[in-house]
């Protein structure tokens, strides 16, 4: 147990507005791209085309939520659990667990206990959001099967202003349903090349409504979160970094917390204590200013999931990874670059109860090699390969080696200036997975079987286009992700995904209209799939649709806006699946205020919910069977919140 103590090619419209040029919206809060695309180094090349970028607006919006908050508004990003434990993020109807997921260059996607999340992050701290859908760059690192997500956390040049020495923000915020008060410092300070930067959050409440008027047991907020962040850079542009991120929540949560309840079975309480703390420290090295044929970059770090049960076994479950990538970009030119690079990982998952400690452990080495390319105008090419080498060692002391080759290849074409075309493929050696760690009691160690497991492979596929004239942008894409082999304990099957995403935006001044929609479906094994079958690689979404509108009020410093969410039935579900999926709308309404006296403060009310619709989010589990209670969402809810800058 590892515990702190705190006190494309600008990507595709239908994933998210953020990817394309807008107006600013008011307090210097846009949904440009090119605020978020700063961030990645990358942006622009072929093998981004698909990168779904959260934009600054939607990073701010989420700051004092979660991550429902940080992917509303992205139809082809569904995340149900209603909780921050608990939530699930799926990418094109896949589980995040099978995309290679970094934070602060750091491996994530810690296989945790299945009735909570692997990958719970605060919004908070987070300064930019990306995910790279279906195909994925040899340089994402391994494990890449279905994409990758990057996630970036807060500097000290992001909370200071040009010339600021010492300074921060704080922000509260107060929901009504459920008596939720949240509260976020953070400090910054620089002086002579040096950096540092602490950012504390709480979250407190009670539990909260659903539609109907029914409390629903085990959802109040008690989350803490912290980072610490140190870094150096000098002149001439090398920098190196630190940072160390914790975020716990230790309190009663519904039995199995991804679920409202049961119906039958064996009696069980109604909830129980799920203490969970979450771990990523980074240490990195790069040159900021590099041009040239020597850019290198260096991470390592580890992160950790650890989740305490006491209730009925006092059981522990603790995941980890620790992990290292060492590579050099080579600028061929300002438009043309190769990637090499070596990276490694040793992961782990523990599980330990009365008079027992199973362990299933795998490590990997691999080597990469990513080339980005512009041969001639409008053209953009991306192609790469990494080989790894990969040995996995089972709860019996059973132990495998596995080697393969991955490879993918993107490429967009600018038809003319309004007019791309785009598409990508990748197949990726995924080796054999650790499982979910609160299994490994399910039977004497001595009965454990891995003879007959496979090492998995993935095979993605996409295809699109892109229009854009001034203020009107539409896009569209088809999608397929097929994993071969995927483990389910000890046995293998076959998953996949597949399907098309939709979207709009139309952008005037001070305000934008915005519309995504996507439509995907699930196999296993050749057949439709339900979310137990489906379980821990992806969920029978079927059609999603996101509808956002805000404008700025003149120059009286108020913005106006709202959102509706909404998901159609969707019945292609396997025989033992008792329920048709019913689907659901959902309004939201919001106003903003910035003084314009006083420009450091920023007044915020907003309504979820409006029409207090009783509804589980279609990335919950469990509502297409009968004996399953899904997790349904907080009903109708007033949010007052405040940011201040100082």
């Amino acid at each position: 147990m590892t515990r702190f103590k705190f006190a494309g090619a600008r990507g595709l419209l239908f994933a998210s507005a953020s990817i394309f040029a807008l107006p600013a919206l008011a307090q210097d809060i846009s949904l440009d791209p090119i605020l978020v695309e700063q961030q990645d180094e990358q942006a622009g090349a072929a093998d981004r085309a698909t990168t779904q970028y959260v934009s600054q607006a939607e990073l701010e919006r989420a700051r004092t939520g979660d991550l429902k908050d940080l992917f509303a508004g992205i139809a082809s990003v569904s995340v149900g659990g209603a909780m921050p434990i608990a939530q699930k993020i799926f990418v094109n109807g896949v589980d995040m667990l099978n995309l290679r997921v970094t934070l602060d260059g750091v491996a994530q996607n810690n296989r945790a206990f299945h009735h909570v999340s692997a990958n719970a992050i605060d919004p908070g701290l987070l300064k930019a959001a990306r995910a790279d859908a279906g195909v994925a760059a040899a340089d994402a690192g391994p494990h890449a099967m279905a994409g990758s997500v990057v996630f970036e956390t807060v500097d000290a040049g992001d909370i200071l202003e040009d010339g600021q020495a010492i300074g921060g923000n704080l922000r509260l915020s107060y929901a009504d349903n459920g008596n939720t008060l949240t509260g976020a410092l953070t400090a910054a300070g620089r002086h002579e090349g040096f950096e540092w930067l602490g950012y504390l959050k709480s979250a407190q409440g009670d539990d909260y409504k659903a539609g109907a008027g029914d409390v629903v047991s085990g959802t109040r907020a008690d989350l803490q979160s912290g980072l610490v962040k140190l870094a150096y850079e000098s002149d001439q542009g090398d920098r190196i970094e630190f940072s160390a991120q914790q975020l716990r929540d230790a309190a009663l949560r519904p039995y199995r917390a991804n679920f409202g309840g049961t119906i039958g079975g064996r009696p069980t309480p109604a909830t129980r204590v799920y203490d969970t703390t979450r771990t990523s420290v980074s240490l990195s090295y790069e040159n900021t200013q590099a041009t040239g044929m020597w850019d290198p970059k260096f991470v390592v770090g580890f992160s950790e999931s650890e989740v305490d049960v006491p209730d009925p076994y006092r059981s522990e479950g603790t995941s980890g990874t620790r992990s290292l990538t060492l590579q050099n970009t080579f600028n061929l030119s300002e438009r043309d670059t190769v990637t090499v690079g070596v990276d490694a990982y040793r992961r782990n998952g523990l599980y330990e109860g009365p008079g027992l400690r199973l362990e299933e452990k795998s490590r990997n080495i691999g080597v990469f090699a990513q080339a980005r390319l512009e041969p001639v105008e409008r053209l953009k090419l991306s192609f790469g390969l990494r080989a790894d080498r990969q040995t996995f060692t089972g709860v019996t002391g059973w132990q495998d080696t596995n080697s393969g080759l991955s490879g993918n290849a993107s490429v967009s074409y600018g038809v003319t200036d309004a007019l791309t075309l785009r598409a990508g493929v990748s197949s990726v050696f995924g080796g054999i997975d650790i499982e979910d760690n609160y299994t490994y009691d399910r039977a004497p160690r001595a009965l454990w079987s891995y003879a007959t497991l496979k090492p998995s492979r993935s095979e993605n596929i996409v295809a699109g286009v892109d229009w854009t004239d001034g203020r009107l942008t539409l896009g569209g894409e088809v999608f397929q992700t097929k994993i071969d082999d995927a483990r389910g304990a000890e046995d293998n099957f076959d998953f996949e995904s597949r399907g098309f995403n939709l979207g709009g935006t139309y952008g005037w001044g001070g305000g934008f209209a915005r519309l995504t929609y996507s439509n995907s479906k699930v196999k296993v094994n050749g057949n439709p799939s339900s979310s137990y079958d489906a379980q821990d690689f992806g969920a029978p979404l079927g059609q999603v649709l996101a509808f956002e509108v805000q404008q700025e009020v003149g120059a009286s410093g108020w913005t106006l806006g709202g959102s509706l969410d909404v998901a159609f039935d969707y019945n292609e579900l396997p025989a033992d699946a008792q329920n048709t999926l019913k689907g659901y709308e959902v309004v939201n309404v919001f106003a903003e205020y910035v003084p314009p006296r006083m420009q450091n403060l920023r007044l915020r009310a907003e309504v979820t919910n409006l029409f207090d619709t009783d509804f589980a989010d279609r990335a919950t589990y469990g509502a297409d069977f009968n004996t399953v209670i899904p997790l349904r969402e907080p009903g109708r809810t007033v949010t007052l919140s405040l940011v201040s800058k100082f």
